[in-house]
């Protein structure tokens, strides 16, 4: 019954819904989306019903405890989405096995001008420009400890933290401060199960300072001092050469820090995954597919080099549950996506984790924790 509801959400959608949604803008969409899910999540019964139609629920397999945390799926909601946790009982609802919300920042953010996004259709991406817009992290608190208990019982929350987008924080000792400021306030609440440090925005003033080794060091050091008990990970960015990146992980390795998200958006607009070129006026970095084979091969090296020390997540072109799985082979120990589920409907999370169960079968997996990797792994024969 839920498989056939599934196949027929995604007719659905392929076919009468994505088309009316986008002859709207995609900031439209997103708002209109965030105040549908406000009305629905007043009524919490419907979650279940939510849940029925699209989740799919196998933590036998797809369960497993990372970092001292239980996750019961590995696939999760990427920062970016759910900016100021507004969708959190939807969210799991919907059957995704985590969110990471935010990115919070110590102060409110309006963020860039608008429009925030741009869709290429044809390349399967987003051009993304927000900005960190959000409420702020207090706010984004107090809307926490608002949601029923049940809401996060076996659903891990991560808190993505980034510096204010403004023009007051672009010296490294004010950015720090401003991280900070937010960590101070989540180190100690107890429904943040993760938090997470978004050190990769291309889209804010000053750029991204945290990425240059000596000056992530500072950052690292200062949130050492905050002597955070909760697992710690740190947001990436995907343009690097594997020199580059391997510095940074150097440095994040010397620190409380337990996992890599891998990673942000792309900041190559001319990449070769881009089929069409992009105008001037439009300003942003890149969503989905063009992140694909940049994260693939990132989490590959970083498991190799790094797979004993550090948890990763892999983000960046999941559409498929092959897509998932190869990230999870490469090393991934979690997956996460947004620009999946708008192109390709919200019952893509049960599907995914429908389909992850039949190739951990086929592969001879028990478990989901036991494909982590496998791909670096001598074949038995």
């Amino acid at each position: 019954m839920i498989s056939f509801l599934s196949h027929t959400t995604t007719l659905l959608y392929q076919r009468a819904i994505k088309p009316i949604l986008f002859r709207s803008t995609p900031d439209a969409v997103h708002s209109r989306l965030i105040r549908l899910s406000a009305l629905r999540q007043k009524f919490p019964l419907s979650d279940s019903l939510v849940s029925l139609m699209w989740a799919y629920h196998n933590q036998a397999a797809l369960g497993q405890k990372i970092d001292g945390v239980y996750f019961p799926n590995p696939v999760g909601l990427s920062a970016g989405f759910d900016k100021s946790i507004e969708l959190l009982p939807t969210i799991k609802a919907v059957g995704f096995g985590y969110e990471t919300g935010g990115s919070v920042t110590f102060l409110p953010c309006e963020g860039n001008p608008r429009p925030w996004f741009y869709r290429l259709p044809t390349s399967k991406s987003l051009v993304v420009n927000v900005g960190l817009a959000n409420d702020g992290t207090t706010t984004a608190l107090q809307r926490i400890k608002r949601y029923r208990q049940k809401v996060l019982t076996d659903f891990p929350l991560v808190m993505s933290v980034a510096k204010t987008n403004n023009p007051q924080n672009c010296s490294d000792s004010e950015a720090i401060e401003d991280y900070l400021g937010s960590l101070q306030q989540l180190k100690d609440e107890p429904r943040v199960t993760i938090v997470e440090i978004n050190i990769s925005c291309p889209n804010a003033y000053g750029g991204e300072p945290f990425t240059d080794p000596p000056r992530l060091a500072a950052l690292m050091k200062a949130i050492d001092g905050l002597k955070i008990a909760k697992p710690i990970w740190v947001k990436m960015p995907i343009n690097l050469a594997w020199p580059e990146f391997d510095a940074l992980l150097k440095i994040i390795t010397a620190h409380n820090v337990q996992g890599v998200t891998i990673g942000n958006l792309s900041k190559d607009r001319r990449s070769e995954t881009v089929s069409v070129e992009l105008p001037n006026e439009v300003k942003g970095n890149l969503s989905g597919l063009p992140t694909q084979k940049l994260s693939d091969d990132l989490i590959e090296k970083t498991y190799r080099e790094y797979g004993d020390r550090l948890t990763i997540i892999g983000v960046g072109g999941i559409f498929t549950a092959e897509d998932a799985y190869r990230k999870i082979c490469l090393g991934a120990n979690l997956v996460g996506l947004i620009t999946g589920m708008i192109f390709e409907g919200p019952q893509l999370v049960g599907q995914v984790n429908r389909k992850l169960v039949e190739l951990l079968k086929r592969d001879n997996f028990s478990t989901i924790g036991e494909a982590v990797g496998s791909a670096h792994r001598t074949p038995q024969v």
